[in-house]
């Protein structure tokens, strides 16, 4: 009755945690889909930001909510940091910092330092374009000691620093110190390393460039310009705003006039076509006023100047539609975190007194648990361990069965064998008494016909030693072909002697059935022993019988 109960309360827990089992698996398969169509659309959308950037943004937002909707809130961070990028390039700084701060909230979640580095190294840029220095610098320092930390506590790849050292350059360089921009892009070389998502080798010559330039190597610079320029027009053509800009600067300061408005013209060109650095168009018509106006051509000048002039306006001035939230947006973002970290320990204070409650309760509730698991596991332990042994001893009784209904068949068989054996000894002697008397009888014929019969016995009389040989092999296989594998050097005859001593036939029945003296038997069966190499301690008969 207990056996039974036990066995359909371990079925039906089989079959509980067989279908949440399933559950979970078809809900991991589930989330596993969408995730990976998201990441399908995700890549649509940066493939297109280029080319038509409201449309990547739109879809970016899409797939943002989906990622919220599946708590996946580390790919919803990443997607909002392509949102901000897509903004920071069409000069949105606004909504490029909104999507940040909304980015430093998602990060408060997941408490990922290395995603915090990341938001802090695009704020510290965006402070840049705004020409925020002390700013700038210090979101990027601070991204950067994140990502320290993270290196020092071996979570992240030291190459990863590059990231941070290269932001570092680029900022600097828009504020045109050469001489720091050179150290930090010493220590992007001393810890670049080919990893995913490392920066461009291409990246880091431009900035090269620039220090070249700066420290009036101009020829050096522009060769090293026109050896990056195929790299960017195939693998990232949106990026040479900048390098074509500085790339006039150059024939600028030699006085290449021509050359100088021919890169600054393509620079613009690049900007509008791929919606990217947008940032640069103000400065890049503020360039082709000044050279203007020094041609003389005052038209084109007032024009590209008040082109500059709105741009920046547009841009940057903080009274502009576009950025005028600009400077409430970090206050406001401090002013709901600091709301935010005082409600969440409140309600971390609330938990806490809930959980204090709660835990006794889970307590007992897991010692019962335990406990009921713990004795059903000894019942189910002790009846597997007696059927356990119930099965052993059957099968144990069984082989004894086996072995002992083997021997008596064996010992009937080796029976009948010693009784067909007597049985040719008796023959044996009939015939040689028949012969005896059939060697008295005169006349030829007779003779010749008595002749015949004899030798026709003998040939009987071999044939059936040769079926004696095959019964006996058969039936004692095992025996037989331990005996010829251990001593393969044994005649026929010895074999024979082997097979009667096996038998327990004596002395006397064996000289009869083998046809020879008593005292010729006891010299085979001393050559045997000899073969054997057995001790005169061993008994023949008991070692032949025990093989």
């Amino acid at each position: 009755m207990i056996s039974n109960k036990l066995h359909a309360y371990k079925l039906n827990l089989s079959i509980i945690l067989l279908f949440y089992s399933f559950a979970l698996f078809a809900s991991e398969i589930k989330q596993d889909s969408i995730r990976l169509s998201l990441m399908k659309r995700f890549d649509i959308a940066k493939k297109i930001r280029y080319q038509n950037p409201d449309s990547s943004i739109v879809l970016l937002e899409e797939v943002h909510g989906e990622f919220i909707k599946i708590k996946d809130t580390t790919q919803a961070i990443k997607v909002l940091l392509d949102i901000a990028d897509i903004y920071s390039h069409q000069a949105k700084y606004a909504k490029s910092y909104e999507i940040l701060w909304q980015s430093l909230f998602l990060a408060d979640d997941i408490n990922d330092d290395a995603v915090d580095a990341v938001i802090y190294l695009k704020i510290g840029r965006l402070y840049g374009f705004y020409r925020r220095k002390s700013e700038a610098i210090k979101h990027l320092k601070n991204s950067l000691e994140i990502n320290k930390k993270l290196v020092k506590e071996r979570i992240m790849d030291k190459a990863n620093l590059v990231h941070n050292y290269y932001a570092l350059c680029c900022t600097y360089r828009e504020f045109n110190r050469p001489k720091i921009v050179e150290k930090y892009l010493d220590s992007c070389y001393s810890h670049y390393a080919k990893i995913p998502n490392q920066i461009d080798e291409i990246a880091l010559s431009f900035v090269k460039a620039y220090v070249l330039g700066e420290n009036n190597q101009n020829k050096e610079a522009l060769e090293l310009l026109k050896e990056i320029e195929p790299k960017y027009l195939q693998e990232s053509p949106s990026f040479l705003v900048p390098v074509y800009d500085y790339w006039g600067d150059i024939y600028h300061k030699q006085g290449n006039i021509d050359e100088s408005l021919n890169y600054y013209l393509k620079a613009l060109k690049i900007s509008k076509t791929y919606f990217s650095h947008i940032d640069f168009e103000p400065i890049l018509y503020y360039k082709l006023s000044k050279i203007h106006l020094k041609l003389g051509h005052y038209a084109k000048a007032f024009q590209y100047q008040e082109t500059a002039n709105n741009l920046d306006i547009k841009y940057f001035d903080s009274r502009s539609e576009n950025n005028r939230p600009l400077l409430e947006i970090k206050d406001e973002f401090l002013l709901q975190k600091e709301q935010h970290k005082n409600l969440i320990q409140k309600q971390r204070l609330e938990q806490l007194e809930q959980e204090d409650k709660i835990l006794l309760l889970q307590r007992v509730i897991l010692s019962i648990t335990i406990l009921f698991l713990i004795v059903i596991g000894i019942i189910y332990f002790k009846q597997l361990r007696t059927r356990h042994l119930a099965e052993k001893e059957l099968i144990k009784r069984n082989k004894e069965l086996e072995i002992k209904m083997a021997k008596e068949l064996l010992d009937v068989k080796n029976k009948e064998l010693a009784t067909s054996a007597l049985q040719l000894i008796e023959k044996d002697i009939f015939l040689k008494d028949l012969k005896m008397k059939m060697k008295n009888i005169s006349g030829n014929a007779q003779v010749l016909e008595i002749k015949k019969t004899l030798r026709s016995m003998s040939i009987n009389n071999n044939n059936n030693w040769e079926d004696f040989k095959l019964r006996f092999t058969s039936i004692n296989e095992s025996f037989y072909k331990q005996l010829t594998d251990k001593y393969s050097n044994l005649s026929q005859n010895e074999l024979k002697l082997c097979a009667l001593i096996k038998l327990n036939f004596s002395s006397k029945d064996i000289s009869k059935l083998l046809g020879i003296t008593v005292e010729s038997v006891h010299s085979n069966r001393y050559i045997l022993r000899k073969k054997m190499n057995l001790s005169r301690k061993v008994n023949l008969e008991d070692y032949i019988g025990s093989l």
